[in-house]
């Protein structure tokens, strides 16, 4: 199906892909500290580790 001229693609951060997901993808965001919000992201911590973060924390370093 066309939307605008534009196929539509699925969409992986939201929909039956969060319920496959421990907790359906929610918890605490370590870099801001909202709480119940989807953790669907990475980002990189102090040591280089990988960080599971929230959508506004997409592109932020820990620190």
């Amino acid at each position: 199906m066309r939307k605008g001229g534009i196929y539509d693609m699925s969409k992986n951060k939201r929909g039956k892909a969060l319920w496959r997901m421990p907790s359906r993808g929610r918890g605490t965001c370590p870099l801001c500290g909202s709480t119940r919000i989807k953790l669907l992201y990475t980002a990189k911590g102090l040591q280089g580790e990988k960080l599971t973060v929230c959508k506004k924390c997409q592109g932020k370093q820990a620190g």
